[in-house]
């Protein structure tokens, strides 16, 4: 499924969020499926008992508040209809015997179901609107015509249903007959349900959840009754399930042999700790001039954002059934971003025009180039590498290294240590590309999906000429901490769809620890030049890596750092991993931050427990300008079509 689409309204959707397609070729037992049940639909799912709960205790403020409930409930009842089977009506007179590959639903019935669809209907009479009655109305009537006509209870469903030959086994059991079938009963297609189109935000996601919801009973519900086996006539009308996929089917048929899963209530956790020790002395900052012979000098940054905006209210207009209740303004207070950038092209389009812009901002030919670094953590390839594929892309008929560091959010320093090395071993210019695409990563997980973005950056950084001093005046990377600071971000990760996975007070831990250490370590360590009291006292500028613009400014505080010290760009960026910090250099020479060369300090840390630090001089004339990009992402939101490389290639002037 498409990780976003532009709709017929030019408002973003992501499909996935309301219409439930789980990886299964990564899904390999009973209890992984559980856990990514567990975690789409049941930890954040009332049950009908809950929702009476809520009401007796006057929980709901108004009938968005108990739509959402009612709907959330429904998806989990559908829990594994969505992600696993088609629902097939079919005679019983043709309703094949003996395949191994349809299942008949077995059922139990909801036994206090009057008392608890009375209850939500008197509710919803009782509440008050929260503003759109109409629309709430037209999304209400869909989702309690599925609820009242329920007649099995959802938590006696199983994943893996039984055949029809193992059904009839036992024929006493129960499962559905459709009354007064008809084939043509209505149904939303898919542009349907994705150009939706809502005043309010919130009502925009419930109105797409009510179709997803009503296309899983299509046909009347209020005839719909329970019979056993024993009692079906040739001419009822049952429910049968097909698999979804292939490889819904392989699942079925490796698990159903298996021994029953001992399935735990709660999602496994991370690893557990192993006692970490401290390395036997520090890794003291790396003075350039002091180690290295040939000094590095940066003759061009460029830059490429993704061209697609993705605001807070997108955010809210896609809310998944796994989501917290989260409002537009308390994603911003959260994270302190306002959009975030997306991209329909790939990482290596991205990362490619990067790079040219780069060399024509240096002025270098490719044949000049003595190695090529690229630096990502959501890199699609593994054979050629991309700093291989940048290569021959680029037209060098050989280079003395071209590899990728996976080094996540401290992939610039990780970059720019590695290509002061290589210097010194070819005497002749690095090509270091940084880049990311999270977009197509994240799946249904709100908390990747309210900070991360696409964009990439491309650094030339060149010997410096005899008797010239260098841009980069001290370096440090580290790796390495506790367990659950190490898998701190995960990606892919098979246990949870193979999507990223974030475990923020982790996360948050690794940077806290970096950034103290960082500043520490800067304050300790004498100014190279001989001009300032430390070389902590030489920074004029921060540009850290863009994480959480509300989380590093807390982490910064405590350590010490001024606020006002600090340039952020994540409000209309996003968080774009390694190649944040390059971004957020280039924005800050559009925005006039950067006007003249400036000494900055720029952190990065994150995904592996890694981290790392630059204190380089940056020159605003060797970088490619940001304001014509800034336009290009707003053009190309009124006009989804213009997304190819020629309209980016025009950002770069």
């Amino acid at each position: 499924m498409q990780p976003f689409v532009i709709n017929r309204h030019d408002r973003l959707v992501f499909p996935s969020n309301f219409i439930p397609d789980l990886d299964f070729s990564v899904i390999a037992s009973e209890k992984q499926l559980d856990q990514v049940i567990r975690r789409d639909f049941e930890t954040k799912a009332p049950s009908g008992t809950e929702i009476g709960e809520r009401i007796a205790n006057g929980h709901y403020k108004d009938r968005t508040h108990l739509m959402r409930d009612v709907a959330l409930n429904l998806f989990w009842v559908n829990r594994f209809a969505m992600t696993m089977y088609e629902k097939v009506p079919t005679r019983w007179r043709d309703v094949p015997r003996s395949r191994s590959n349809v299942f008949l639903p077995v059922v139990v019935p909801w036994q206090d179901k009057e008392s608890k669809v009375g209850a939500v209907a008197q509710a919803w009479a009782d509440l008050p609107s929260a503003g759109d009655a109409e629309t709430e109305q037209k999304i209400w009537d869909t989702l309690f015509d599925i609820f009242s006509n329920r007649l099995h209870h959802a938590s006696a469903l199983v994943a893996v249903q039984p055949t029809v030959a193992q059904a009839l086994e036992d024929p006493s059991q129960l499962t559905w007959v459709l009354g007064n079938y008809d084939p043509d009963f209505p149904a939303f297609s898919f542009a349907d349900i994705v150009d939706v189109q809502e005043e309010v935000a919130e009502l925009e996601a419930l109105r797409r959840w009510s179709m997803v919801l009503h296309n899983q009973y299509l046909w009347d519900r209020s005839a719909v009754r329970l019979a056993t086996l024993s009692e079906l006539q040739p001419d009822d009308v049952v429910v049968v399930l097909k698999p979804k996929t292939s490889e819904v089917e392989r699942f079925i048929g490796a698990v159903k042999g298996a021994p029953r899963a001992n399935i735990s209530p709660r999602v496994a956790s991370l690893q557990p700790e192993i006692e970490t020790k401290q390395p036997i002395r520090p890794y003291p900052a790396i003075d350039i001039r002091k180690q290295f012979k040939v000094l590095p000098k940066i003759e061009a940054l460029a830059v490429v954002r993704g061209e697609i905006l993705c605001s807070n209210d997108d955010l809210i207009r896609n809310t998944a059934y796994c989501w917290s209740p989260m409002t537009a303004d308390e994603i911003s207070d959260k994270t302190g971003i306002e959009t975030r950038m997306y991209s329909k092209r790939g990482l290596d389009e991205l990362a490619l025009d990067a790079a040219k812009a780069a060399l024509e901002r240096s002025g270098r030919q490719p044949e000049e180039i003595g190695a090529v670094i690229f630096c990502s953590c959501t890199n699609p390839r593994t054979m050629p590498s991309m700093g291989t594929w940048l290569s021959g892309q680029l037209g060098m008929h050989q280079t003395h290294m071209s590899a990728d560091i996976t080094a996540a959010c401290a992939g610039l320093p990780y970059g720019l240590s590695e290509a002061i090395r290589l210097l010194q071993e070819v005497n002749r210019p690095v090509l270091l590309v940084t880049g990311e695409k999270f977009s197509d990563k994240i799946g249904t997980v709100r908390p990747s999906r309210m900070i991360f973005g696409d964009g990439a950056a491309a650094f030339v950084i060149a010997p410096a000429a005899e008797g010239q001093d260098t841009d980069i005046d001290l370096m440090n990377s580290y790796a390495g901490g506790p367990v659950s600071q190490v898998n701190s971000i995960i990606w892919p990760n098979a246990a949870f769809d193979n999507n990223i996975t974030v475990f923020g007070p982790e996360v948050k831990a690794l940077a806290g620890r970096y950034l103290a250490q960082m500043i520490n370590e800067l304050e300790n360590t004498a100014d190279p030049l001989g001009e300032k009291k430390s070389a902590w006292d030489m920074v004029e500028l921060v540009v850290p890596h863009q994480a959480n613009k509300t989380m590093v400014i807390q982490l910064a505080e405590k350590a010490g750092l001024s606020p006002d010290l600090i340039y952020f760009d994540i409000e209309r960026a996003g968080n774009t991993s390694a190649a944040s910090i390059p971004i957020a250099i280039a924005d800050a020479v559009a925005d006039g931050v950067i006007s003249t060369p400036t000494k900055i300090f720029a952190p990065g840390f994150g995904a592996g427990s890694v981290g790392g630090y630059t204190v380089m001089t940056i020159d605003p004339a060797v970088v490619v300008s940001g304001v014509e990009e800034v336009a290009i992402v707003e053009a190309v939101r009124s006009d989804p079509g213009e997304t190819g490389s020629d309209s980016a290639a025009v950002a770069f002037g």
